[in-house]
């Protein structure tokens, strides 16, 4: 198959979903572009701080692609082209885009508090704190795998301390110089805006001349070359200050600046994909289905049956239960006005679906050297690298595989991609900051109205430290170990997201029933999925897996508790409303 009709096919497939379905969506739940946002209400100047909408967006959407929508497609590319696709579009519609809309709009309806008090207003407050406290350690976990990750493409050793060397060497601490002067120019982006008064456009013209500037001063500068576990608590730090900062000098402009990258990104790859079509040599060069089981994987890709392997693997780029987190932890605090709920959230969900199949276009083109048995023989050492080298290889096609823009190209999708993790890394952080604090706290109340031992534990410092601690000590070792674990973890988080956004629906009087089939699919395939890691794991022995076995015992009990409520609450609301309507 072309990869060129997929990827043209693919776009216009979400385009009609976005229009049609979430149009639907925003229509039975009753999004009022009247009605005063929490932004509004609650401004504080810290966490509730009105965003225009571009700049949002951009927070949101750098927020909840991480490395998700490239890792996971590429990973699952083991079972064909053809499953992996299915998902990415059925997947980011009918459940993905429903999650992360359907948690935005239930948090304006609540303040712009998280799920976890949304969860305490239908369900009560043992159940928001079990939900809370999945949450906390799924974000422990995101920290963890995405800190991980940055360090890799910073560093100048790996995980395992290995030296990295020629290519990969360069980009890598390119990347670290480049992102580095990110946060500076952000900072000056912030100001400019929020205390210059500075028009939106023209700052945002200036952030693209700085982003240009930085991209090339880091290319051929960087005076950094530093190990992966200095890394990891150099980036501990700056995401504890990131975390307690207020949006506005960081968070916000970083985030928007960062997507404007992102977007560059997506624009090259769809240029490379279409160039090399042209060219005559954009076909897949992949099966469009191998088989129910996965063979033994090379280091690159997931192994397992596809039920439930594909549908945990996948997870940014068709659903992910750190969206919900995101929607209604720090966006959900700077929606301007409610008619932006869907393009923000629904429609970054889409936009990452395309990064999916961008990724999937890219793992294809470099099919033979991926799934060779030593992909390292062809610099395919991660699927960071894979979607690099697969893109910047198209690109090559047309312009010459010497062409300096190959390296160019290669080089800049590296540090997009770390881009991606290091912005959901101050999110996360944040958000895990919020959680910890939520789980101290009653309705309406702040961590300032707390006494003794809550009130030390629930200071916004506290938490931001202890969280960091708790995620760079897991990150630092490597994000191999923790991703199979993050990827259930994260897709129980989704179902449970699910079934608090439609349990909530249900108490308002509002169409929940678009929620029913994605909440039920969605946890039997993590519940299976994590029994299936707790069996190898005790298996396996060792004391790494008998920790690893021993969080996802405590992930299932807790989700299955909390699943239980949510149906009974649901099953009470159904009975009340056949009651009226008799």
């Amino acid at each position: 198959m072309n990869a060129a009709v997929v990827l043209i096919a693919s776009i216009i497939i979400l385009a009609v979903g976005y229009v049609c379905y979430g149009g639907w969506l925003a229509k039975q739940w009753g999004v009022d572009p009247d009605r005063t946002t929490p932004a509004h209400t609650f401004q504080d100047g810290m966490d509730y701080v009105p965003a225009k909408t571009p700049v949002l967006m951009g927070h949101h959407f750098s927020s909840i692609a991480g490395a998700g929508p490239i890792n996971g497609p590429i990973q699952a590319a083991v079972f064909g082209w053809v499953p992996v696709l299915l998902w990415i579009l059925i997947g980011g519609i009918f459940f993905g885009g429903v999650h992360d809309f359907g948690a935005l709009f239930a948090s304006l309806r609540n303040d712009g508090k998280s799920i976890g008090e949304v969860i305490a207003d239908t369900m009560g407050t043992k159940a928001k704190r079990i939900f809370l406290v999945f949450c906390y350690v799924t974000l422990l976990l995101v920290v963890a795998a995405f800190g991980s990750i940055v360090a890799s493409t910073f560093g100048n050793t790996t995980a395992a301390g290995k030296a990295v060397e020629g290519q990969a060497l360069s980009a890598n601490l390119s990347t670290a110089s480049i992102s580095l002067l990110f946060i500076v120019l952000a900072i000056i982006f912030g100001i400019l805006v929020y205390r210059m008064n500075m028009n939106i456009v023209a700052a945002s013209v200036l952030g693209i001349i700085g982003i240009c500037g930085i991209v090339a001063l880091g290319l051929n500068w960087h005076p950094l070359s530093l190990s992966y576990n200095a890394w990891m608590w150099l980036i501990g730090l700056y995401i504890a200050v990131a975390s307690v900062t207020p949006v506005w000098i960081l968070l916000q402009p970083r985030d928007y600046l960062s997507s404007f990258l992102l977007y560059f990104m997506i624009l090259v790859s769809i240029v490379g994909i279409l160039g090399c079509a042209f060219g005559g040599n954009g076909n897949l060069a992949m099966p469009a289905f191998t088989s129910f089981t996965a063979p033994k994987s090379n280091g690159l890709f997931t192994t397992g049956t596809m039920f439930p392997a594909l549908f945990v693997t996948i997870a940014c780029g068709a659903i992910s239960g750190f969206h919900s987190l995101v929607s209604s932890g720090t966006t959900s605090k700077q929606l301007d006005n409610e008619k932006s709920a869907r393009p923000v959230a629904y429609g970054s969900m889409l936009i990452e679906c395309v990064v999916g199949v961008i990724s999937l276009c890219a793992v294809g083109f470099v099919w033979a050297g991926a799934s060779s048995a030593s992909p390292a023989e062809a610099g395919l050492t991660s699927p960071t690298a894979v979607f690099a080298k697969g893109v910047s290889e198209m690109i090559g096609t047309f312009v010459g595989q010497d062409s300096p823009l190959v390296s160019v190209a290669y080089s800049t999708l590296i540090l997009a991609v770390s881009v991606f993790c290091l912005t959901s890394l101050d999110t996360a952080t944040r958000l895990a900051r919020y959680m910890f604090q939520e789980f101290f706290t009653e309705k309406d109340q702040t961590y300032r109205d707390l006494t003794g031992a809550k009130r030390f534990f629930a200071d916004p410092y506290v938490s931001t430290i202890i969280t960091v601690i708790l995620g760079i000590g897991l990150g630092l070792t490597g994000y191999t170990k923790i991703w199979p674990l993050f990827g259930a973890a994260n897709q129980l988080l989704a179902a449970l997201g699910l079934l608090a956004v439609c349990a909530w629906l249900g108490s308002v009087g509002r169409n929940n029933k678009m929620f029913y089939f994605p909440m039920v699919f969605m946890l039997l395939v993590t519940i299976t999925s994590l029994c299936q890691t707790i069996k190898a794991k005790l298996t396996a022995g060792g004391m790494w897996s008998y920790i690893q076995a021993a969080i996802a015992i405590v992930l299932v009990v807790l989700a299955i508790d909390l699943a239980v409520d949510s149906f009974r609450t649901l099953h009470k609301q159904h009975a009340e409303k056949a009651a009226l309507d008799a």
